[in-house]
């Protein structure tokens, strides 16, 4: 379960060998964001009031991403053209960000050097690792904490299962992932969407 990856570790070790396993888990977690080109998962998503969604999640570098929630949801997430976009078919209503803005740039630019705005949760498996990445200089964009478990069959060795975001107001939501497939083919037209401030078809 995701939430016994923020158990803090008994304090068994000393300070100087925490701090070269975070390091080397951080070295390890970049390895793993540079080496995947395309990655599919099921998610389910728990926002702050308990309210659960589930969906599609695919992503693809460079800067590519598709949230397609279950049928009946009228909301889709898509990153593309260095722009994050919220649709609500709902209302008829689109809103874009920079993905830098966003916590989820995280996932999208792996030639960023994540030790300069992220550093390592201690958890209390040797198998998880957590990783919670912010700007500093930027609150109001949010903060992510990445949870991932050692897997040899995944790239560099860690599986992602999933992470949690906090906004500027801090309103949290969960993403846990199942199902993931990695380097599988995805076609660019799996990022497109229809806008629907010019039409009332849905992708």
């Amino acid at each position: 379960m995701i939430r016994h990856a923020f158990a803090f570790a008994a304090a068994l070790t000393t300070p100087v060998a925490l701090a070269a396993q975070s390091t080397g888990d951080l070295a390890v977690v970049q390895r793993h964001l540079q080496a995947l080109t395309t990655m599919t998962a099921d998610f389910t998503q728990t926002d702050r009031n308990g309210k659960v969604l589930t969906g599609t999640f695919t992503l693809k570098r460079p800067g590519k991403l598709r949230f397609q929630y279950e049928k009946g949801v009228p909301i889709l997430i898509v990153a593309e053209g260095g722009a994050l976009t919220f649709i609500d078919y709902s209302v008829r209503q689109v809103q874009r960000w920079p993905i830098k803005n966003s916590p989820l740039g995280v996932l999208l630019d792996p030639s960023r050097d994540i030790s300069r705005y992220a550093k390592v949760v201690p958890t209390g498996n040797p198998q998880v690792v957590s990783i919670e990445a912010n700007d500093p200089n930027h609150p109001e964009y949010g903060r992510i904490t990445l949870i991932f478990q050692r897997d040899g069959a995944a790239p560099a060795g860690l599986m992602l299962q999933g992470w949690v975001a906090l906004d500027s107001q801090n309103n949290r939501t969960t993403i846990r992932l199942s199902n993931q497939k990695f380097g599988v083919p995805v076609s660019d037209g799996t990022f497109r969407w229809n806008d629907p401030r010019r039409s009332s078809t849905r992708n």
